[in-house]
């Protein structure tokens, strides 16, 4: 599976942390940036890089400070369902019943323990196919 990932400064750290959890359990990781600490960089420019890379093939993972700036970016890009997240039932969720393809994590209210767990549980949980949910993402990709 591939995962692209992306993150501001507010992520950075985080962002280090989980590419090399991911690499090490298999995953083929695409990293968008930032590729140093930049600490006046700006969240748009990797959630756009993450979510056109994402339409193209494979997943996401967006970080910044509070997951939802980066994840409100990504939302703007056509067939992008991102979504931020900050539990385990959210992450599953997120998944079987809205078939997120990019996670928003918050790089400054995670511990890196929590995101890992996160990060693995929406990675390996399938879009449960069901009817009404495919229905609403349908209904989504029309807006």
């Amino acid at each position: 599976m591939i995962v692209h990932l992306g993150a501001d400064h507010a992520g950075f750290t985080l962002k280090e942390f989980l590419k090399k959890k991911l690499a090490k359990k298999g995953y083929t990781v695409t990293d968008h940036g930032a590729h140093t600490l930049i600490k006046t960089d700006d969240y748009p420019d990797y959630a756009a890089k993450v979510a056109r890379a994402v339409q193209k093939k494979g997943t996401g993972i967006l970080i910044c400070g509070s997951a939802e700036g980066i994840c409100i970016a990504a939302n703007k890009f056509k067939k992008i369902r991102a979504t931020p997240v900050w539990t385990l039932e959210n992450a599953k969720l997120s998944r079987q019943h809205n078939d997120a393809n990019i996670l928003c994590l918050s790089g400054r209210q995670l511990s890196t323990k929590k995101a890992e767990k996160i990060t693995l549980t929406w990675l390996t949980t399938p879009f449960s196919g069901a009817k009404r949910h495919k229905r609403r993402i349908a209904k989504l990709n029309t807006l």
